[in-house]
């Protein structure tokens, strides 16, 4: 094994401060964010507008439930329903879709069963515009033209109608597809420019409220209201607004949110939202995108990889969501995506949003405080406890060591909490030090997956707990660090499920999806053992054998009679990239004695994964983590550990990428020219991997 040797011509720029830098003039990155990227086969990303970060997700819904229409919106398609204010960016779960505006006038009344006889109007790709900030479509069936744009925490809509005395904009609190369902509405008028109400709802989390405030530029001639009851309780408030419009006048709608009050809501259009202008709002979400993006700048490369490459970036800020309200003393986040974003997007915020993770962490923390432990798969201030860990441990540990502030009394506790809870089968792990198949009561089962990353999470609160002084925590934790052994079957070296007597299950076959792997199955989970690759090569029979397995992840072909499920897509032999549990495998070639092979199937899985089409996304983005994994890795580098601070190497996609630091420096990445040599300011660098404080703070 050579660990330190590294085949590729690489160089490394160390942090200096950027004001020594030469003034230039900015090239505006936001022309090349393309947000239909993912909308459609199964990317599931929908292209409305929204700042980063955003509260407000404001992007067209096309009406029909469905898998392809997670996100509201699938590209196929050839209708609107309306624009909603919540979304979920490429998930796998469809929920959300708030607040529902939609115009109308007297040109067009079809109905069709599908979209639930709503109103909707027929569109053209070519009459439909979107960038970063900003969504345009004319609705063809009305003649009408509608804009978004938003604020953090405001949705501002600008509708151009034609001539006509039966104009109509209808807020409709009612609408719901795929999991969504309205449990309560509240809709009133409180004059005729302005309406206030609630939307309480169920899906996928549990008791979600959004409060809201909409203005309008003008007023309205006359309204109907209509709502239905379920239980006692409203749960389908309407209201149809009624204008008269002259031809090319325009009616500008703003809509702010809060997940706490109405008075909140009407506290952020204040501070937020105070006038009509509508260009002047396109402008500052503009803005706001270009002063992210900026964050990153690159040289060479093709137009194509520049609009993947900040497309991706655009797309690693659409999650985690504003939570709190504009006048809240500290800033809350939710929408966490965990068991994929712990992986690769939050070692990018780390880099690039070092303020932001801050406050991720906080929210964490207020979940904790709220929940008795930290969130597993959180939106909405609710829980809803999908897919499996204990991953906002990693993410907090990462941050505890890359020094990012956070309360850290309250952190460990959270961490260690988190782990020693009985549910989710946490109780077995601890009993038998993994998950039997034939005792998971929870119905997913994943007794395999969640065994290994409950493992890894423990030797995260291990590195916490030795950190602090905790030697016998510290002790502990590292001792079930090692539970991955205990499913390892030495015979057919892969990880295989283990009854409660402690028998391995039989038949057995790897490239089985079965229930005992969380949508995998053996081959991909063979590698999850991030924090103890050596004993896992060691386990595997040494450095020659696991080259061999990896190579063969990579060749082994899909034979034509099996049966995949949704969520294998992107595949290159029995490689997923369309899911997480195998990001990380091409970079554990830096543990062989072929380390050049890291970039082959790098730079593969970058030229061949993500496409500027909207079928541009080989799976479910999932909140940041897949545009994560593309940023990072085009940089030059990936957090094969998530929690180490260290970022393995790969070849560059572009010639040059400058990283501009939240704390004023930069760090430059270039492309060098001889093979098999790396350099670090100027010296030749011995490593395979660069740390975290290396990135950041090292001085020429």
């Amino acid at each position: 094994m050579k660990p330190y040797l590294y085949l590729l011509a690489f160089a490394l720029v160390a942090c200096h401060n950027s004001s020594e830098e030469k003034e230039s003039v900015k090239e505006e990155l936001t022309n090349y964010v393309n947000p239909f990227i993912g909308t459609d086969g199964a990317g599931n990303t929908y292209p409305g507008a929204m700042t980063p970060f955003g509260m407000v997700q404001l992007s067209p819904d096309i009406g029909i439930p469905g898998w392809d229409r997670i996100s509201g919106y699938f590209y196929p398609d050839s209708i609107i329903t309306g624009f909603s204010h919540t979304h979920l960016s490429g998930t796998g779960a469809g929920d959300l879709y708030d607040v529902l505006l939609m115009p109308t006038n007297s040109r067009f009344n079809q109905r069709i069963e599908a979209n639930n006889h709503l109103p909707f109007s027929y569109f053209s790709h070519q009459h439909e515009t979107a960038t970063a900030g900003y969504y345009s479509v004319d609705l063809l069936s009305y003649g009408i033209k509608a804009e978004l744009t938003a604020t953090p925490r405001v949705g501002i809509q600008r509708y151009t109608f034609p001539k006509d005395e039966q104009s109509k904009i209808t807020v409709d609190l009612g609408y719901s597809i795929n999991w969504d369902k309205p449990t309560e509405t509240y809709l009133k008028v409180v004059d005729n420019t302005t309406l206030e109400g609630y939307r309480f709802s169920t899906g996928w989390a549990r008791n979600q409220k959004v409060y809201f405030v909409i203005k309008l530029s003008k007023p309205f001639v006359d309204k109907e209201f209509t709502e239905e009851k379920e239980n006692g309780k409203a749960n389908r408030s309407k209201m149809v607004l009624r204008y008269a419009t002259a031809d090319n006048e325009t009616i500008v709608v703003k809509t702010a949110l809060s997940m706490h009050s109405i008075a909140g809501a009407y506290k952020n259009m204040e501070a937020e939202a105070p006038h009509f202008a509508f260009d002047d709002y396109r402008e500052a979400a503009r803005n706001l995108w270009e002063r992210q993006l900026q964050k990153i700048t690159v040289e060479g490369g093709t137009e194509e990889q520049k609009t993947i490459f900040y497309t991706m970036l655009y797309q690693s800020m659409l999650a985690p969501n504003l939570f709190s309200d504009a006048d809240a003393p500290e800033k809350r986040y939710d929408t966490f995506s965990l068991w994929d974003t712990f992986r690769a997007a939050h070692p990018l915020y780390t880099l690039l949003h070092r303020e932001a993770s801050a406050d991720f962490i906080k929210s964490f923390l207020a979940h904790y405080r709220e929940n008795g432990t930290l969130p597993v798969w959180s939106m909405q201030g609710g829980e809803t406890n999908m897919m499996i860990g204990y991953h906002a441990v990693p993410i907090i540990v990462d941050a505890y060591f890359k020094n990012i502030p956070m309360d850290i009394p309250l952190a460990y506790e959270a961490c260690k909490q988190s782990a020693m809870v009985k549910e989710r089968e946490i109780g077995l792990y601890q009993q038998y030090g993994y998950v039997p198949y034939d005792l998971d009561t929870s119905g997913e089962n994943w007794s395999v997956s969640k065994t290994l990353e409950y493992a890894y999470d423990d030797w995260c609160i291990a590195q916490f707990a030795k950190s602090l002084g905790k030697e016998q925590d510290a002790a502990y934790f590292a001792q079930r660090a090692e539970n991955w052994r205990n499913l390892f079957d030495g015979k057919t070296t892969f990880f295989r499920p283990k009854d409660s007597k402690g028998q391995f299950i039989k038949p057995f076959n790897p490239k089985d999806y079965s229930k005992y792997f969380c949508e995998s199955n053996a081959w991909h989970y063979r590698w999850f053992v991030p924090h103890n690759i050596l004993g896992l090569c060691d386990a595997m029979g040494g450095t020659d054998a696991f080259e061999q397995k990896l190579d063969s992840m990579f060749t082994l072909a899909v034979t034509p009679d099996e049966k995949l499920p949704i969520f294998s897509t992107g595949m290159i032999g029995q490689y997923v990239h369309g899911n997480e549990p195998s990001h990380h495998v091409a970079y554990l070639y830096h543990f062989t004695n072929h380390p050049e092979k890291v970039s082959q199937r790098v730079t593969e899985i970058l030229n061949t994964q993500y496409k500027n089409t909207p079928n541009g996304h080989c799976g479910n983005e999932d909140c940041g983590q897949m545009s994560s994994w593309y940023v990072l890795s085009a940089l030059g580098f990936y957090p094969l550990n998530p929690s180490d601070g260290r970022y393995y190497l790969t070849t560059p996609l572009f010639d040059k990428a400058t990283l501009h630091l939240e704390n004023g420096k930069t760090f430059t990445i270039e492309k060098g020219k001889k093979a098999g040599e790396i350099r670090f300011n100027g010296k030749p660098f011995y490593r395979n991997y660069i740390n975290y404080d290396e990135i950041l703070t090292i001085n020429n």
